[in-house]
């Protein structure tokens, strides 16, 4: 056992003192030592309960004869973070959770891990380091939130704040978003960035069915918790590690269930981010080639009108694969920690409510939900939630507004600045820039509330939320604080975009952007001290996952 050198022979006997001084018996220190990885705060309402999650893992692992060891994990909440200094450690924090999930798991010999994240970055983040130790370890959520009444969700509430500033809401009905938008605990529910990343993780193969769509206030959730303390168990035994599950046939089925499901375009930097812990390149290309291939099967929400809640009643995310098997679009021989192939994983399922998830003979569309554009404005790739797109935006020529900046972009948005037919350009927020790559939900929300969605599109080198909208393209590579078009572009510019033909392009000659670049300086960075200004130096491009190097 890997725990073996932690508390087994002579030279151990004063490690196994110090087990002794919190209660461990010498039985309990003869079997594996779990880890469970518990992200439990009183600031995120998807972790808020996860201490009941990590009660029932431990059941588990010690029913199946293990010995479990609770450790912390931190995390961040999008939404309260969101629209102020908080949002630029956001993703940042992905990578400190993934080093400190690997610090604790090597300083202390653990034989097998169970992750309990739930939100935005501590997802990915948790599976970063498991796919760097490559331990036995398995991945069990908090769950989703449930919708409130009459249906709304997060992304609601946000869009509410717009509405009211148009007149378009009263002082009783932005109350009532308020109230109702959040009504549990969980991850928010809609297809947000949370859903989609612990939906994947079923496809990825490490989780169990249920994993993403499992509702956090239902029993099913901590029977799933049980089961899940109780399989890692089987995969120490059986020495099954998570670089023999995420195999590059493993990414490219979570890349096809993504675009199936329309998933948060934050999938684009986490499953790279992923994949190169697990030593396998995963470039914006493959995204568009297997987008063509793959029919968009759900509309949930901000896309449509379903939550998380709904495709849990519709079957999951096992029925969803079962309807793209039908079409052999996922490497069914892929290994899960059920022990099984994913075939075998998804042969009960059933697609039990059409109008959530669409056979694969009539999709609500034959091309995935995420398309990456490319062009003289984004040369390495940009990425958009085709899905959430109105119709009569998806090829569109507009006039540019400039803001170095969220704020300055939201301030003109409330002011009613900006007008149909214009593109707002919000830059010097990517990775380095931010830094941190903030999160836009607040102007594309605010577009989405004041009714410019279908005439107003958004760009800039940061990201957006799950819950956004409408011709939000982000992810724009090179960012502009490293040089990238994006800084060269000035106001009333043309920008043409093509979401169809994965187009964007800035309509300025050639040498006037030269000239342009010759005048451009690199901007003063924005924190020279604490872990922001480490992280600015070290980060790479959202086209690589913004990982460090």
């Amino acid at each position: 056992m890997i725990s073996d050198r932690v508390k087994s022979g002579l030279t151990k006997l004063p490690h196994r003192s110090l087990f002794k001084a919190m209660g461990y018996t010498d039985d309990e220190l003869k079997k594996p030592l779990i880890g469970v990885v518990n992200a439990h705060n009183e600031i995120i309402p998807g972790h808020i309960h996860l201490n009941t999650i990590a009660e029932a893992v431990k059941k588990g692992v010690l029913a199946a004869g293990g010995t479990p060891i609770e450790f912390p994990s931190i995390g961040v909440c999008d939404g309260i973070s969101m629209g102020h200094i908080g949002m630029r450690y956001s993703l940042a924090s992905r990578e400190l959770i993934a080093d400190s999930v690997e610090t604790m798991t090597m300083a202390h010999g653990f034989d097998g891990l169970v992750l309990i994240p739930n939100c935005d970055k501590v997802t990915p983040g948790m599976l970063m380091a498991a796919a760097r130790l490559n331990i036995p370890a398995i991945v069990i959520s908090g769950g989703p939130m449930l919708s409130g009444r009459g249906g709304v969700s997060l992304s609601n509430a946000f869009e509410a704040i717009g509405a009211y500033m148009a007149g378009r809401m009263d002082d009783a009905e932005l109350m009532y978003y308020e109230n109702e938008s959040c009504p549990t605990c969980g991850s928010c529910a809609g297809m947000y960035t949370a859903n989609s990343m612990n939906c994947l993780c079923e496809v990825l193969g490490v989780a169990l069915p249920g994993n993403g769509t499992i509702p956090a206030v239902m029993a099913d959730r901590v029977r799933l918790a049980k089961a899940a303390g109780a399989k890692i168990m089987e995969l120490v035994e059986k020495d099954i590690k998570p670089l023999d599950i995420l195999t590059e046939n493993a990414f490219v089925n979570a890349l096809t269930v993504d675009m199936a499901l329309g998933c948060s375009t934050n999938s684009m930097l986490h499953l790279p981010a992923i994949a190169y812990e697990a030593g396998i390149a995963i470039g914006l290309n493959i995204m568009n080639e297997i987008s063509a291939r793959t029919p968009n099967l759900c509309r949930l929400a901000p896309a449509g009108t379903h939550h998380a809640e709904d495709l849990n009643r519709a079957g999951g995310v096992p029925a969803v694969m079962k309807e793209l098997c039908k079409l052999n679009l996922l490497a069914a021989d892929s290994i899960t920690v059920t022990g099984k192939t994913l075939a075998a994983t998804v042969t009960s399922a059933r697609n039990a409510d059409a109008s959530v998830i669409r056979p694969a003979e009539s999709p609500y569309s034959l091309t995935g939900g995420i398309a990456v554009l490319k062009g003289n404005l984004a040369p390495e790739g940009c990425v958009v939630k085709r899905s959430a797109v109105a119709p009569e935006m998806l090829k569109s020529r507009l006039f540019a507004r400039v803001f170095n900046g969220e704020d300055a972009a939201i301030e003109a948005i409330y002011s009613r600045k900006i007008n149909k037919g214009d593109i707002v350009i919000i830059r010097y927020e990517g990775p380095k820039g931010g830094p941190g790559m903030p999160e836009m939900l607040s102007p594309t929300s605010a577009l989405a509330g004041m009714g410019l969605d279908k005439d107003v599109a958004l760009i800039t080198d940061g990201r957006f939320s799950g819950a956004s909208r409408g011709a939000s393209i982000g992810h724009l590579c090179p960012e502009a604080a490293v040089g990238g078009p994006i800084a060269l572009v000035e106001e009333g510019d043309i920008i043409e975009i093509d979401i169809p033909a994965g187009t964007i392009h800035l309509a300025v000659e050639d040498a006037e952007l030269e000239t342009r670049r010759g005048h451009w300086t690199p901007p003063e960075v924005k924190f020279k001290t604490g872990y922001l200004a480490r992280y600015a130096k070290a980060v790479t491009s959202a086209a690589k996952g913004a990982v460090l190097e």
